[in-house]
């Protein structure tokens, strides 16, 4: 059905003053168990997800969509999506799929892989689908913001101003990072990338190669972190793309390689990843070891959502979707790869929690982020049945 790979990033790698940019590199081609929202350990009576899977696509939500990148689902089923590029948000209709145009986010300068990225919506209490969160490169940093969200005014003039909660990650025209979530423990989290400098990821003052995990006002969330008075959750992070929780409260996450391997983490407080030092599974006992890698050709991995006790991760460069089946903390057998170039590149997939009882995801392409082909109806969001 499709689709030649994205155009070359080499003038942006160029430009990204020696990032150590490559096929893989960026987006482009080339709890204890007193810690809920934390890791915790698997155990020999986990129950395994079946070793095979299965994908249909049930339908095409909705097409036309510049750039999207985020995507938060509401109370009721509706979709807020993020266009990294134009700064807009939307609300998409989860049933019709039309679009209203929520608001602009004031302050996001676009350029390379940044722009306005991730969105959350706090899951429940007062504020549930009432304020919307955003991760978004500005003028000197990328930083997250929180907005009040009514959906009674006016389309386009939904949006308050923005409370900014965090600010200073480092910012560059690669490794941006840019997924936020809440967390079962009603804390926000957010993926960090480390800009092109990877010395920030092993330096534990620095926000970039990292994973944060912060009150939703945005302080350290104090018990539960390594240190606290940090916001710092995990280090040694190259860019962390995708952040989801399994029903054991393990927070499980998806990372761009450079030249050999993309990697899927399971999260520890504390813990150390390893870039620059490592990429891909090493003998360093220094590192934690990634659960599964792939080859950068084969994944460049973007969201993730973990369903019917799979992880589910979005593939850019590789455009296909992964189906990584768990037993416990461990993979249960090896990992499926679907939709192959069907759709082109992958950005974001979430659970659907409004299919069959949380056995669907929404699936967000990416063909019009300067990196791929874009077609007719380009960009879509797909609504997916899956086993």
């Amino acid at each position: 059905m499709r689709r030649r790979t994205g155009v070359s990033v080499g003038v942006v790698c160029a430009l990204a003053l020696g990032a150590g940019c490559s096929g893989g590199g960026g987006d482009g081609p080339g709890d204890g168990p007193s810690r809920k929202g934390g890791s915790s350990p698997a155990t020999s009576s986990a129950r395994a997800a079946p070793a095979k899977g299965s994908v249909k696509v049930v339908k095409s939500l909705t097409t036309g969509l510049k750039s999207p990148w985020g995507l938060a689902p509401l109370p009721g089923g509706d979709l807020l999506v993020s266009s990294r590029d134009t700064g807009k948000i939307l609300r998409i209709d989860a049933d019709s799929g039309k679009k209203t145009e929520v608001g602009s986010v004031p302050g996001v300068e676009p350029g390379g892989e940044g722009g306005l990225m991730g969105l959350a919506v706090p899951p429940d209490g007062a504020q549930a689908g009432k304020m919307v969160y955003a991760y978004f490169t500005s003028a000197s940093d990328n930083r997250i913001v929180r907005m009040v969200y009514d959906a009674k005014k006016e389309p386009g003039d939904q949006l308050g101003a923005p409370d900014t909660i965090l600010k200073g990650i480092p910012k560059g025209l690669l490794h941006n990072g840019g997924r936020i979530a809440f967390g079962p423990d009603k804390m926000l989290y957010a993926g960090t990338g480390e800009s092109g400098d990877g010395d920030l990821a092993q330096d534990r003052k620095s926000l970039g190669g990292k994973i944060l995990r912060m009150t939703p006002e945005g302080e350290p969330a104090g018990h539960g972190n390594p240190e606290p008075d940090s916001v710092v959750y995990s280090w040694g992070h190259r860019n962390v793309q995708g952040l989801d929780w399994d029903r054991e409260n393990r927070l499980w996450a998806s990372e761009f390689g450079q030249d050999t391997w993309d990697e899927l983490n399971l999260i520890e407080p504390g813990k150390n990843y390893g870039w620059p030092d490592a990429e891909g599974k090493s003998d360093d006992k220094r590192f934690r070891n990634p659960v599964e890698q792939w080859r950068t050709a084969e994944a460049s991995p973007s969201g993730l959502a973990v369903v019917k006790g799979s992880v589910w991760m979005a593939g850019l460069r590789g455009e296909r979707l992964w189906r990584i089946p768990l037993k416990g903390a461990e993979p249960a057998a090896t990992p499926q790869a679907f939709l192959k170039g069907k759709y082109g590149r992958l950005r974001t997939v979430v659970a659907d929690h409004g299919t069959g009882g949380g056995d669907g995801l929404w699936l967000v392409t990416s063909e019009t982020d300067g990196r791929g082909s874009p077609e007719k109806g380009d960009d879509r969001i797909l609504r997916l049945k899956v086993r």
